[in-house]
């Protein structure tokens, strides 16, 4: 369990390289800088950065091949992060991964121009913003599927099975919540996903898809 930001740092340098952690570095300066304009997180969480926001998000490479993002990331894979709002976890996993096409889906405006500036800060070329509703963007398939704080599991399964194939990775952070949404689905549906714990919070889950080894 990740208890400290000494222990979110080492962790996350497990995943990431030196430059991954400066780009990582630079994120979370102006992440605190720019939360003084607009409300990207909860100010209690500013002095817990990068426990709550980077490792939070950086423990979803947990549950994913090692090719989809050692060594920059790989160009076969494609991530899809829905309801990305500050960039977590998508903008973090690009920074690690930043070969591995990443694609954020935000529609609030000032976050979408946040996040448009962080991924050219930090030389992200392979991360697209895409500043629209999900309902608006063209269907393409994708690898894996990451959401937040994004909608309740059964809309976001109806809204993302146009992305979906049978072998996406879905990772989907839903803090203390997690074991009860699964339990809303059909058993049919309900069979296709189980419930990990979370490293960054002792009574969080997050929902993963029972496809593909890590």
């Amino acid at each position: 369990m990740i208890t400290s930001e000494e222990g979110a740092r080492t962790f996350v340098a497990e995943y990431a390289g030196l430059q991954a952690m400066e780009r990582l570095d630079h994120l979370v300066r102006a992440l605190l800088a720019e939360n003084r304009e607009q409300n990207l997180i909860a100010k209690p969480s500013e002095a817990q950065i990068w426990q709550r926001h980077i490792a939070d998000s950086v423990q979803l490479l947990r549950f994913v091949p090692r090719e989809t993002w050692v060594d920059g990331g790989s160009t076969s894979s494609v991530w899809l992060d829905l309801g990305t709002g500050a960039g977590f976890p998508g903008l973090v996993i690009a920074a690690i991964a930043p070969k591995l096409p990443v694609y954020l889906v935000e529609s609030r405006r000032r976050r979408v121009e946040w996040l448009e500036r962080m991924a050219a800060d930090m030389t992200l070329s392979e991360c697209q913003i895409l500043g629209k509703r999900l309902e608006l963007v063209e269907a393409f398939d994708v690898s894996v599927i990451s959401a937040r704080a994004f909608a309740p599991l059964p809309k976001l399964l109806k809204l993302s099975s146009a992305f979906s194939t049978s072998s996406t990775r879905f990772l989907l952070p839903k803090g203390r919540s997690a074991a009860q949404e699964l339990m809303k689905l059909p058993k049919s549906a309900r069979k296709l996903f189980h419930v990990e714990h979370s490293l960054t919070d002792p009574d969080a889950g997050i929902i993963v898809s029972n496809n593909n080894s890590n």
